[in-house]
Parts: C-alpha cells; structure tokens; sequence
C-alpha cells in the first residue's frame, strides 16, 4: 500500500525509516511511506498542511518543538509525534485513542482503548510530557467549542 489518510481508528503510525507501520483498532498493515509524509497527505486531506497545524498548536498552546496536531477538528483527531518531526524515525501516536501508558523492560507500552499494545523504545518522561502537550492542546479545543456553544445559545 502507498497511499494512507488518518482517521478516527488510527491508532499509531510507526516510522520503519521509509515505511511505515500503519496500527488500527480492528488490523495492522504497512505503507511504502515515511510518516511523515503519511501526515502531511492526511492534514491536506482534512483542508490545512503539517506545518499549518503545527502553527496552529504552537498558536493555542505555546508549544514549536515535538507539537501535537490536530489532524482533524471535527472529530477531534489528536496526533503527537515521538521525536522531532524532522527526523525519519518519528512515529506518530492517537492521543484520542490511547488508554494508558507504562513502563515495562525499560521500555514505553502504550496500551489503546481497545487494549491492543505497542511497546517502544522511549522513556516514559518524553511520552508523559507529550501526551501533557497533546492533552492541553485538547482542552483548549474543548474550551473554545463550549465557549462556542454558550454564545450561540444567547
């Protein structure tokens, strides 16, 4: 497969240099495609570019470095990235699906809602503080759509 947009099953894009490892709720596949790239067909499919909603999130939260994204706003499709973006080992992680995450061998397990697992080799400080990123970006979009709604309703 060469071509991939994320959507709401997505769990995890896992770069394999110039592959990538596609993790959904129901399956797992490959796509002959650097994430990255992977990223940018699905930010330009949803109407913006990598870069744009990189901006976006360094705009509502203050973060440029390692910035979570908002892939998609309607559905609240949350991605943050494992490494610098610039790099070709950077995998992407669904904030919207990830249940819990621990330590195991000196590893990072990232447990899904529908329990499936992937163990990387990060430490739990960097993912913590990129699921605290991805999660404040959250709460920001929640808040501005309650304060949405709240107005609409005057």
């Amino acid at each position: 497969m060469s071509e991939y947009e994320i959507n709401e099953d997505t769990l995890a894009l896992i770069s394999l240099d110039d592959k990538t490892k596609v993790f959904e709720k129901d399956k797992t596949f490959m796509v002959s495609k650097e994430t990255n790239l992977i990223m940018e067909d699905s930010c330009q499919y949803f109407g913006s570019s990598l870069t744009g909603r990189q901006k976006g999130t360094e705009n509502l939260i203050g973060v440029s470095y390692k910035a979570p994204i908002i892939v998609e706003e309607s559905n609240n499709i949350i991605f943050f990235p494992t490494t610098s973006p610039r790099l070709k080992k950077c995998s992407w992680i669904s904030l919207n699906n990830l249940e819990r995450y621990y330590t195991k061998n000196k590893k990072i397990v990232l447990e899904f809602k529908n329990k499936q697992k992937i163990m990387l080799n990060l430490s739990f400080g960097v993912i913590d503080n990129q699921i605290l990123r991805a999660t404040r970006l959250e709460a920001v979009l929640r808040g501005r759509k309650v304060q949405k709604s709240f107005k609409n309703r005057q």
